[in-house]
């Protein structure tokens, strides 16, 4: 029969790379566990491994087992933790998935009263993931994701918590700044700053600039928006934020928010969690805070 330990065995020797790093992860001695191993395959009629020299090369029937390894483990680490804590008398862990880097602000004056209101959930937050947000929500890295882009895959729901504008970001000198919208072609000869993400992730080049065929002069990547701000603010560059938090920088910085092309660019911060565990009560009380508190008192959407 299949067991937890067949599960983890095969995900630590894929991890450590061989047999005996394994056995020191999961504090076995290499003989019991090659004795373990064995037996399943003897029960199961099929070899998991196959030895190439000093290596050990996974079967068909390996890579599956390591499939369902990795996918089925972080269930069981996570049911495991979460029955402790009821049994502490706790709530839960609220684990925060961020794809969304100007969104960090707006997350901190969610979870300063969502603390206070539930004192008995500890809240963390990730901006890095191995396989992206939607993976880490798969992999029970994470509980709660928020994106701009929402991939809506079975199992998982998507909720909208607020609408913004996408715009351009320039020094309150540069001479953007006193058109009513910008052009694509305005930017071929800027340097755009953006935040280390894919380009194809950027709403700036897929909605504005791809489409008209335009780069601009240079792109370079900050990975903090204080920074972005500053160089921007000092006429190093332009940037593609929402209108919400560049007025708000506009009130220390020589910084204004121009709007791209005529319509602008509307956007919506997505919330997305496992369906299953839609029902937890901590998980939708913070669902409920966030539709509720919408940065600029939900004013983000683009008005005419």
């Amino acid at each position: 029969m299949l067991e937890r330990i067949h599960l983890a065995v095969v995900q630590q020797v894929d991890k450590q790379g061989s047999l005996t790093a394994a056995a020191a992860v999961l504090h076995v001695t290499q003989s019991a566990l090659s004795h373990t191993m064995r037996k399943l395959e003897q029960q199961l009629g099929t070899e998991i491994w196959r030895r190439e020299g000093r290596s050990l090369q996974l079967t068909q029937a390996g890579q599956y087992l390591l499939a369902v390894a990795n996918r089925v483990l972080p269930q069981l680490d996570l049911a495991e933790e979460r029955l402790g804590q009821f049994a502490q008398g706790e709530r839960g862990s609220l684990r925060i998935g961020m794809e969304c880097h100007p969104c960090y602000q707006w997350l901190l004056k969610i979870v300063s009263p969502y603390l206070s209101a539930w004192p008995d959930v500890d809240v963390d937050v990730k901006q890095k993931f191995q396989f992206g947000g939607i993976g880490a929500l798969f992999g029970f890295e994470i509980d709660l994701l928020v994106t701009p882009d929402p991939l809506y895959k079975p199992g998982l729901k998507f909720e909208p918590v607020f609408d913004y504008e996408q715009v351009l970001v320039v020094n309150k000198d540069h001479a953007l700044a006193r058109v009513d919208y910008a052009k694509p072609k305005d930017l071929d000869r800027e340097i755009l700053i953006s935040y280390p993400v894919d380009i194809d992730r950027l709403d700036i080049y897929n909605q504005f600039l791809l489409p008209a065929g335009i780069a601009p002069r240079r792109h370079k990547t900050i990975e903090t928006t204080d920074i972005m701000m500053q160089m921007v603010a000092s006429g190093r560059g332009v940037a593609a934020l929402p209108r919400w938090l560049v007025e708000e920088y506009a009130e220390k910085l020589d910084v204004v928010p121009v709007r791209l092309g005529k319509h602008g660019i509307a956007k919506q911060i997505f919330l997305g969690m496992r369906e299953t565990e839609a029902v937890i009560d901590y998980l939708q009380a913070f669902m409920e805070l966030a539709r509720g508190s919408g940065p600029g008192g939900g004013q983000g959407s683009i008005k005419s």
